[in-house]
């Protein structure tokens, strides 16, 4: 086989064949194959699309190029959730603690931040000292002892996944479904889980900006972990603005355990408190989702979740200190307020505007080498609905670079649209549920 007339047939619309798909893949894991033509193939897919086939070849592959986890020791339904990507979406860090709380294993293995939305390995290692890179072994060990792991992909799980997920990022080829489809659920069935929770995102912040498409997506994961025997829901939800006031890494930390703490932005810990109950659900933890959410809450009101978030940062080598005094985690040197030109109601938001904003005050990597700064990124005091005067600010920006600063400064206030009146119907947090 040449990789040039595997590119070339899938550019032209062709479809490839099982083994051809591997033969891509199993290379470019193995550095067999550049990331020029990995990325022309990549391309040619978010332009072509794949057939079902196809993509079945391709999580199949990219599921079998590491270690597929068993579990099977551990006594208990093994549960997952996943968030396609939004911005201000730390939804990972409250909902894993609460339902580890409540008595399901949670094997959750995460990304980094990818284009414009947050990872939540970057939100995690704003934790000084806290080890995302988990060994297998390792991945269970922390498992076993307190329910749940919050880790990356190493070179045993779904490393395809690992290499590719990276080199998408940065070549303008994230958006496609049927890659989401193949990324997410290669590295979710590695986990050795019985069921998922997925929390597909729709709006101007997400990769899929419209319901139709997020529906689409969350179809092809349903299906595609139905097929590998997995209990799957997926929930589409609203990111047509940014989730909780908190955009950037270390504030968004801070921001989940206000959470635990029984405060925090409503729509956050709305959110929380549904995810985790359904997934209660799915691990038959409890008989319906309002058991589901009052269990949640139960969780965060006795302090059972804020405590086993300080025993899974303890476990992975985090300093737990920063989980009692979150002034301890990475602090900005710089702030400044963004302030409401006129008086008014906030109509709308750029939500992904105010995400590259993160990314360019250096909470988000512009090319697969950046590092990350964990302290830098926005405050949100406004958001759709909210009433504003005159010179009020909208937002507080963190950051440490004048020089970023003034190339996320614009974007910031451009994103924020002004009306004489609130929008006449606020949209729903949950769109609509694929997969009861």
């Amino acid at each position: 086989m040449h990789v040039t007339d595997l590119i070339r047939k899938k550019r032209d619309g062709v479809e490839l064949q099982p083994s051809e798909i591997e033969f891509l893949v199993i290379g470019y894991t193995a550095g067999q194959i550049p990331d020029y033509q990995m990325s022309a193939w990549l391309m040619a897919v978010v332009l072509r699309g794949m057939t079902r086939a196809e993509l079945a070849a391709l999580t199949s592959v990219m599921l079998h190029s590491g270690e597929v986890l068993d579990l099977s020791e551990l006594d208990g339904p093994k549960v997952d959730k996943h968030s396609t990507g939004g911005v201000g979406d730390k939804t990972s860090l409250v909902i894993a603690p609460i339902v580890a709380a409540g008595g399901v294993f949670v094997p959750m293995v995460s990304g980094r931040g990818l284009g414009h939305t947050g990872g939540t390995l970057d939100k995690l290692e704003s934790i000084a000292g806290f080890n995302v890179n988990l060994s297998a072994a390792d991945f269970r060990r922390v498992l076993a002892s307190c329910g749940c792991a919050l880790a990356g992909q190493t070179g045993e799980i779904a490393p395809a996944d690992k290499k590719i997920y990276a080199l998408r990022d940065v070549t303008g080829t994230v958006e496609s479904p049927y890659l989401i489809c193949a990324s997410i659920m290669s590295k979710k069935m590695a986990e050795g889980i019985d069921a998922l929770v997925l929390d597909v995102k729709t709006g101007n912040g997400a990769f899929m900006k419209s319901e139709q498409d997020a529906a689409f997506l969350a179809e092809l994961m349903v299906e595609t972990g139905e097929r590998l025997g997995k209990k799957i829901v997926a929930l589409i939800t609203d990111m047509d603005q940014p989730l909780g006031q908190a955009i950037g890494n270390s504030l968004e930390v801070a921001e989940c355990l206000e959470i635990m703490d029984g405060g925090g932005p409503a729509d956050l810990r709305e959110l929380c408190l549904l995810l985790a109950a359904r997934m209660f659900q799915l691990a038959k933890r409890v008989a319906t989702l309002e058991e589901g959410k009052h269990l949640a809450a139960e969780m965060i009101s006795t302090g059972q979740a804020r405590e086993k978030f300080r025993e899974i940062v303890g476990l992975q080598r985090g300093n737990v200190a920063a989980i009692d005094d979150p002034m301890l985690l990475p602090q900005a040197e710089h702030q400044i307020e963004i302030l409401s030109p006129a008086s008014g109601f906030v109509t709308s938001m750029l939500c992904e505007q105010l995400g590259t904003a993160s990314v360019l005050l250096g909470g988000g990597r512009e090319r697969k080498e950046d590092s990350v700064d964990p302290a830098v990124g926005m405050i949100l005091h406004k958001k759709v609905g909210d009433q504003v005067a005159a010179d009020e600010p909208l937002c507080t920006i963190y950051y440490n670079s004048t020089a970023r600063l003034e190339r996320a400064q614009p974007l910031i206030e451009e994103s924020y649209k002004l009306g004489d009146a609130p929008p006449l119907k606020a949209r729903p947090l949950v769109h609509r549920v694929i997969g009861e």
